[in-house]
């Protein structure tokens, strides 16, 4: 498996920006590799994460680590591609206070792909952040029709890009 996780430094960064407002949130993990964010915003109280990863291996891996942590509420893997199942979770009526995407590094496209979805989708609450893990030297849009960047934090080779819905910020 082609794995990048998130390192645990900016990881840490990551949960010390979003402080308490992570408790009894519902945290939204996109290309969740290892679940390793998802399963911290549980371990910081989300009530609910969505763990959404279209590679079978690491699907599994995923449900590997939420079992040895004897986690079995609270915590849904979607074995599917990204937007797919934000697509599901839109249907359902759902609005995330917390929607993070870390796409491999190589597929350009995906950042903005789901950027766009998110713009026009109503699944953001309206005090929801986006928060799109990139490279330092890759440049996302300040504004999209309704989201627009609140926060970019850089942080050796990779920056965390904060996203809002234009009304709430």
């Amino acid at each position: 498996m082609r794995l990048r996780p998130t390192s645990d430094r900016l990881r840490e960064t990551l949960f010390n920006i979003l402080g308490p407002a992570v408790e009894a949130s519902l945290f939204i993990d996109l290309y969740a590799g290892t679940g390793a964010i998802g399963i911290e915003a549980l371990s910081r109280g989300a009530r609910e994460i969505y763990l959404v990863e279209s590679h079978p291996a690491s699907a599994r891996l995923i449900r590997k680590n939420l079992d040895s942590l004897d986690v079995h509420e609270g915590a849904e893997v979607m074995e599917c591609d990204a937007l797919r199942g934000l697509d599901s979770l839109a249907s359902r009526h759902l609005l995330a206070d917390f929607i993070f995407l870390d796409p491999p590094y190589a597929e350009t496209g995906e950042h903005l792909r789901i950027l766009e979805f998110l713009d026009s989708a109503h699944l953001v609450a309206p005090y929801g952040l986006v928060i799109a893990e990139h490279l330092s030297k890759s440049v996302l849009p300040e504004r999209f029709t309704r989201l627009e960047r609140v926060r970019l934090l850089e942080q050796g080779d990779a920056s965390l890009s904060f996203y809002r819905l234009a009304a709430a910020a």
